[in-house]
């Protein structure tokens, strides 16, 4: 309906310039026309304040071109438009409009709302990367739900989608954990004198991995420190391998886990530093080797090769993004802790240095999160040892209710988790009100069914304009904003607009049911309308959990 009104409005302006009533200069085109849903309900369905920008360009006032376009406005879908304000123009659609997108959410079922808005754009989504130096905290587990729904949606929006997990399996700190699990051997085997360095990984998870190596080798490595290497490889190993059995529980996948260490042993990371030197957009100075990055707004050229050989993170990160450029993707996406935010000029500047346009990396900043109990906050570590792991929240919350609350909030607003509201079977629990919604019509139709009422008219032959209520009018009109709301997010790479509207769905839905009936609908023709409508917002809502990665259960 969006899109049909705002064809209308543009074949107004059209007809407009046509007959003289508007004029546009030579060379000029039309600004985009925006399509709004109005704040208040007295002020339409639709609202659109394409009259404002058109008054800069045409030197009218905007209120006169709201009424030239408005001369020229017809379609049967349009009820009326009022014009408000300066130029405001407000749409009121007919009822029976509204309400045939019913026949089309059914025909389509679960293909509705898919489209081809990203016209088949090869996107990579890079998320969750966390380092295999310990298990996925609640932070990773944000950034696994927003990257995954992103994932999710751009692909029901039309886009051609490429999932990677990027392995930082080098480094210091995989040196560190190394040592971090050897020490811990040892201890088992009795060398208290030996401690962990400040610098070592303390939790519980390492305690286990030493044991484990000691049922399996015994004391083969007692006191022999060149075997550390083989620490870190088995304890990188077994860790990355729990972070993928934890995202597989939290249902999210990647078409390929990249390995920064493959990075450096392929060559590809001194290959970069060395096509940047004879390209002229590196130089050493004072025995280490600098990226010109201020030429590309930086605030200071960066190092990628230190004095003693070894390269910096920044080297391997330009490297993988010339990889990921060579195979072919439009666009990259990275999904961040908000505690890089610092990091990303520095990376669209290397864009630059890649001979690429630093719009085609887009770097989306994931906020904290708070783990709460009915209010009271759940104190949070890391390297201590006591993880609020991800997989600890899903075994008291479950997976539904953990991508649903990871979801909910913008990904630039802190998340206040609240674990005991997640668990709790009421209207209160975001995600449950939703599902519920899903629930109860099924069991509507069952109902149905079971009492030989179901319908079994031809939709092209149901009159829908038997129903005449607000709350059947409100919710038609919420049904069918769900492509737009899809492409929306999409192209906004926002994920929580789909709960946002899922919430609004079953709001509609439940003040609907509250007041029409349906198992006894006073005639035939309402009782069938009315079915319709309950088979619509089930679709609509079965369609935007699965978006989004959420289950929609038939029963509660």
């Amino acid at each position: 309906m969006r899109q049909l009104i705002a064809e209308c409005v543009r074949n107004a302006i059209e007809q407009a310039i046509q007959r003289g009533t508007l004029s546009l200069p030579e060379g000029q085109g039309l600004p985009e026309i925006i399509i709004e849903n109005p704040k208040e309900k007295s002020f339409g369905d639709f609202a659109c304040t394409i009259a404002m920008p058109l008054a800069k360009i045409m030197g009218q006032p905007p209120r006169a071109i709201a009424q030239a376009i408005m001369a020229h406005l017809s379609h049967s879908a349009i009820e009326k438009v009022e014009i408000a304000g300066p130029g405001f123009m407000n749409f009121f659609v007919r009822p029976a409009a509204s309400l045939e997108v019913l026949k089309t959410i059914l025909r389509e079922g679960e293909q509705y709302g898919r489209s081809a808005v990203g016209q088949n754009r090869r996107v990579m989504v890079e998320f969750v990367s966390a380092n295999p130096t310990g298990p996925l905290h609640i932070g990773h587990g944000r950034g696994a739900a927003v990257g995954d729904a992103i994932a999710r949606i751009l692909e029901y929006a039309g886009y051609n989608v490429h999932r990677e997990y990027y392995i930082n399996d080098a480094g210091n700190q995989m040196n560190n954990l190394g040592l971090s699990t050897y020490i811990r051997y040892m201890q088992l085997l009795g060398h208290e004198e030996m401690t962990l360095e400040e610098s070592c990984y303390q939790g519980d998870y390492i305690t286990d991995i030493a044991r484990d190596v000691l049922t399996k080798y015994g004391r083969k490595f007692e006191g022999d420190r060149s075997s550390i290497p083989f620490f870190t490889t088995l304890t990188g190993d077994v860790i990355l391998q729990g972070i993928k059995d934890d995202l597989q529980r939290f249902r999210v996948s990647f078409d390929h886990y990249f390995s920064e260490k493959d990075l450096h042993e392929q060559g590809h990371v001194s290959r970069e530093l060395d096509q940047l030197q004879t390209a002229g957009k590196a130089y050493e100075e004072g025995d280490a080797l600098w990226v010109r990055t201020t030429a590309f707004g930086d605030d200071k050229d960066r190092v990628v090769r230190r004095g003693n050989g070894e390269t910096t993170y920044f080297a391997a990160d330009i490297a993988y993004h010339r990889n990921k450029f060579q195979r072919g993707f439009d666009t990259l996406i990275d999904i961040w802790g908000a505690d890089h935010h610092g990091y990303v000029n520095r990376l669209k500047a290397a864009v630059n240095l890649l001979d690429r346009n630093p719009d085609d990396l887009e770097v989306i900043l994931i906020q904290l999160v708070s783990l709460q109990r009915a209010g009271v906050p759940v104190a949070m570590s890391t390297r201590s040892g006591e993880f609020d792991a991800l997989r600890d929240v899903l075994d008291e919350v479950g997976t539904d209710a953990a991508r649903y609350f990871f979801l909910m909030r913008r990904c630039d607003s802190h998340l206040d988790f609240d674990l005991e509201l997640a668990k709790q079977q009421t209207n209160d629990n975001p995600v449950f009100y939703v599902q519920y919604c899903h629930a109860r019509c099924c069991s509507i139709i069952e109902q149905l069914k079971a009492n030989d009422k179901y319908p079994q008219q031809n939709l092209d032959a149901i009159d829908f304009s038997v129903m005449d209520t607000e709350q059947e009018k409100d919710l038609a009109k919420v049904l069918g904003r769900f492509t737009e709301v899809v492409e929306g997010a999409a192209l906004a790479r926002e994920p929580h607009r789909i709960p946002h509207y899922l919430n609004e769905v079953a709001s509609a839905f439940h003040s609907f049911y509250n007041v029409c009936r349906v198992m006894n609908a006073p005639t035939q023709e309402l009782l069938t309308a009315r079915t319709i409508m309950v088979e619509a917002t089930r679709q609509i809502v079965c369609n935007g959990l699965h978006v989004i990665g959420i289950d929609a259960p038939q029963r509660m």
